[in-house]
């Protein structure tokens, strides 16, 4: 017979941490959220920009070995485990690339 070990209830379970100082501020200004938005509106339509997000599809749509596109320190994409890959954030959204 084994012994039964009382459950311990993660009280943190389900609950927000918390945001970011940035998105407590753009909620609580609706006009420099607005300014955000059309600043992003504006960068994101940008042929740069653009092109950038064609290659990533196109990257993410030539493979389909259930693996994750990996971005390195140098700009190149390379296929990688998904839990690899998504678990590199590092602490404080500091980032590990490769």
């Amino acid at each position: 017979m084994t012994k039964r070990v009382p459950q311990r209830r993660n009280h943190n379970a389900g609950k927000s941490t918390g945001k970011s100082e940035s998105a407590k501020y753009f909620a609580t200004h609706p006009e420099a959220r607005e300014k955000k938005n059309e600043y992003n509106t504006k960068y994101h339509s940008t042929e740069q920009r653009k092109e950038y997000r064609a290659e990533l599809n196109r990257e993410n749509r030539t493979h389909h070995d259930g693996k994750d596109s990996s971005h390195t320190k140098d700009g190149r994409i390379v296929r990688e485990n998904r839990s690899t890959n998504r678990a590199r954030n590092g602490k404080n959204g500091k980032s590990s690339k490769k």
